[in-house]
């Protein structure tokens, strides 16, 4: 099985800054994107950032210019460097991983699947 564990949710002022990090661990094979949504009260939710193995990004226009998104292959972790936090990115942020497990019976790795952690909440407030 895999995990993915986030860490580094909080309160901020706004024009604060936050570190979102997320590691996966587990039998992984390989990890294809890796990226962070977020889901606000009474909304649905909605991609943050998202980064590919081999580092193209994508953001949701909102945050272009505020938040960045990075990786550590090596230890198979995204982050979400959050900057000039707004009260409208308050939100629990969920990590996620389209990643394939090693499957050690049939010496092959299974099909690439999405994996979620559990969520951290960010909250924006003075």
């Amino acid at each position: 099985q895999v995990q993915l564990v986030e860490s580094g949710g909080g309160l901020v002022q706004p024009g604060g800054s936050l570190r979102l990090s997320c590691a996966a661990s587990g039998s992984i094979f390989s990890i294809n994107a890796m990226g962070w949504y977020r889901q606000a009260p009474g909304k649905e939710r909605e991609l943050v950032a998202a980064i590919t193995s081999g580092g193209i990004t994508n953001y949701a226009d909102s945050v272009k210019g505020r938040f960045t998104v990075s990786r550590d292959n090596a230890k198979n972790t995204v982050y979400l460097q959050m900057n000039s936090l707004k009260p409208e990115d308050t939100a629990v942020y969920y990590c996620n991983a389209d990643l394939s497990l090693w499957d050690s019976s049939s010496w092959n790795p299974d099909p690439a699947s999405s994996y979620w952690g559990q969520g951290t909440l960010v909250t924006v407030s003075a």
